[in-house]
């Protein structure tokens, strides 16, 4: 068999490997976890590589995605908060954090426009890095400072880790073209560099919820449960949205697919812990629903071929 067949077979079931790895070797992540970071931000500059500036054109699909994000993940935070703080945290968290940084790709072998992806991405992520410092901060913090030192603290953390691949992605373009260029033709390597993340993040989330006591669980089953449900509710309202401008695979991705390994960073490091629980489990509903779609798109495009 080729590689290149082995390696086409094997892509649907590389996340939960990479989860599956997580959870077996979580006792390992606190070595590794400082790496975390570098990977999100060359998740992000291979992603930005690919987009062209004359793509980069905010859509109505955009506009009605981001709105879907942002109001969305704020009025359900809203509704949960009288419940509880974590669960309201989580659950915000699912829903706030970017687009994950290899949706272009997962379009991509889909069938969607890469290219409207690719730029929804890009304002899915600058929105996240303006906004999370203020809202993170609205949260509240544990630590003993003023809001406007808060709001800085994070977004010094924050904006570059989410901004800089954009801007370095456009100096390379104009600098190093080559370089750029190579970086844009090689999509498919954020897939793996994601699920190389994917291991890390999830095993420090598995070694987070192992240490909590007996009486989180509750609380946490309540998080995972509430991931599950806004994970489906995002990809089916991202499907409708798309389907109204014209690419339903487009939509349901923007939405739906999450950078949880941004999303569980962020509430490691900015909310209340055990809130990590709830992107935690996201990775596990959408990346089932990634693999059953792509499953069955080998499929149809197997049966189309014979």
């Amino acid at each position: 068999m080729k590689l290149s067949v082995l390696r086409q077979q094997l892509k649907p079931w590389m996340l939960p490997i990479a989860m599956a790895c997580g959870v077996v070797f979580h006792s390992f992540m606190e070595a590794v976890a400082f790496i975390a970071p570098w990977l999100i931000f060359v998740m992000l500059l291979i992603t930005f590589c690919k987009v062209e500036p004359r793509e980069f054109r905010i859509t109505s699909l955009s506009v009605k995605l981001i709105a879907v994000q942002i109001v969305g993940s704020v009025a359900v935070y809203l509704a949960l908060l009288p419940l509880s703080r974590d669960i309201a945290e989580g659950t915000f968290i699912c829903i706030f954090c970017p687009t994950a940084t290899a949706a272009p790709v997962i379009t991509g072998m889909l069938g969607g426009s890469v290219a409207r992806l690719a730029t929804f991405s890009i304002v899915s992520n600058v929105t996240v890095a303006v906004l999370a410092p203020v809202l993170f901060t609205l949260m509240g913090t544990e630590a003993d400072i003023t809001f406007v030192e808060s709001v800085m603290l994070i977004a010094t953390r924050v904006v570059p880790l989410i901004i800089l691949p954009l801007f370095v992605a456009l100096a390379l373009r104009r600098v190093a073209p080559g370089v750029h260029h190579s970086l844009g033709s090689h999509q498919g390597l954020s897939f793996y560099i994601w699920a190389v993340s994917l291991f890390i993040v999830v095993g420090r989330a598995v070694s987070f919820i192992m240490s909590e006591p007996r009486e989180a669980v509750p609380e946490m089953l309540w998080l995972a449960a509430l991931s599950l449900v806004v994970c489906c509710l995002q990809f089916w309202v991202g499907r409708k949205v798309g389907n109204g401008c014209g690419d339903k695979i487009a939509g349901a991705q923007g939405l739906g697919q999450k950078n949880t390994v941004l999303a569980i960073w962020m509430a490691l490091t900015y909310l209340h812990p055990i809130s990590s629980v709830a992107p935690a489990a996201y990775v596990a509903w959408q990346n089932t629903i990634n693999s059953v779609q792509l499953y069955f798109k080998n499929r149809k495009d197997t049966q189309s071929q014979n």
